[in-house]
């Protein structure tokens, strides 16, 4: 049995947490805020395997996401379901057809046996299921299936499974340093552990380089923005944005954002220092897709709110921007440090995290 300390009570570092007290590890955990107060929170709400993935060829993350999506809705049936979604075809609009149709069957292979299939819904029914979408050019929808959850009532389920377990969370304890040693530093007083696991999120790299501490990936930090918008759609939608085709949701909202319509997301830069919040062309770029399909003004007469997150995305290539929701794992001594990743896969994130932990320990 160790003492391990986790620097993050995000849900990768809730569920590498959950890992580690169920192998047995006295754990603690160190939250600079509250849990799940940052970009758990400002997630699009989905337990997806990521459709377009495909398109960059992260099959492994995609078959992983999809086996995670079904645990989760197992485990939590009370905050999570399964979600309908159309993705409509316009002539002459976006992907082909057939290119749509391929990579769904595709998705459908590599999701586990039972989940149900995508199909092809004819212009007519499509507009009869959702009268207020644009008829201008449609051609059909494809129907497929993923997940969706309360993210923020999910995280704090998964939380509460911690604390169960016996592991300790420190809320509104920031970690200002840590060393390879196991040796961190949070309110001014030394902490001594057998290992450190830092999965401080978008702070991971932050808080490494303010400790002196080298680490090989190569970050880069992309704010995902959403609106929020009065009245649920009849159905949810996956739709390509008419000015550069990258595709956006339109979801119905759960839990504290029932009634309510999800649109987003985008993918902008964003620097730590500066506040996490939409920018103005974010919110133009979201209304105006969404307007596209739903008519001029519809997002801003519905506008609710609006809210925003931050992810750290590992570069693939030092060419720039080829980028992947892929996860890193780094060890140096007895820290461990881990970089990306996404909501779905935060589980099985966490047991290869636990693994590593137990190879470490073991040496």
């Amino acid at each position: 049995m160790a003492k391990i300390a986790v620097i993050g009570a995000g849900i990768n570092g809730v569920m590498a947490a959950r890992a580690l007290a169920q192998a047995g590890h006295l754990v603690e955990v160190f939250e600079r805020g509250a849990p799940m107060a940052q970009t758990s929170q400002a997630s699009t709400k989905l337990l997806h395997g990521g459709l377009r993935y495909l398109e960059t060829g992260d099959w492994r993350l995609v078959y992983e996401a999809l086996a995670e999506r079904s645990w989760w809705l197992e485990q939590a049936p009370h905050l999570t379901r399964q979600l309908p979604l159309l993705l409509p075809v316009y002539k002459g609009q976006g992907r082909a057809r057939l290119l749509i149709k391929l990579g769904l069957s595709l998705y459908d292979r590599l999701a586990p046996r039972g989940w149900p299939k995508h199909h092809w819904w004819p212009a007519g029914k499509v507009l009869s299921a959702m009268p207020a979408l644009s008829p201008h050019g449609l051609v059909g929808a494809f129907e497929f299936t993923d997940g969706q959850m309360d993210d923020l009532a999910l995280g704090r389920w998964a939380a509460d499974q911690l604390v169960a377990l016996g592991a300790m969370i420190h809320s509104s304890s920031a970690v200002t340093s840590v060393d390879t040693q196991g040796r961190l530093i949070c309110a001014g007083r030394a902490h001594q552990f057998d290992l450190i696991c830092n999965l401080a999120g978008p702070w991971a790299a932050q808080l490494l380089k303010s400790s002196g501490v080298s680490m090989q990936a190569d970050l880069r930090l992309v704010r995902g923005a959403h609106l929020v918008l009065s009245g649920a759609p009849e159905q949810g939608l996956l739709l390509q944005a008419p000015q550069d085709q990258r595709v956006f949701f339109v979801l119905p909202g759960m839990g504290r954002y029932a009634g309510m319509s999800i649109v987003g997301t985008t993918e902008a830069e964003q620097l730590l220092d500066d506040p996490i919040r939409i920018s103005d062309a974010e919110q133009e770029y979201l209304a105006t897709a969404f307007d596209h399909y739903f008519g001029a003004g519809s997002a801003q007469s519905r506008l609710v709110e609006t809210y925003a997150g931050v992810r750290p995305l590992v570069r693939q290539s030092a060419s720039a921007n080829v980028n992947t929701r892929e996860h890193h794992i780094e060890s140096q001594g007895r820290l461990i440090s881990v970089f990306g990743g996404k909501w779905t896969t935060a589980r099985s994130l966490g047991l290869e995290v636990a693994q590593r932990a137990g190879q470490m320990l073991k040496d």
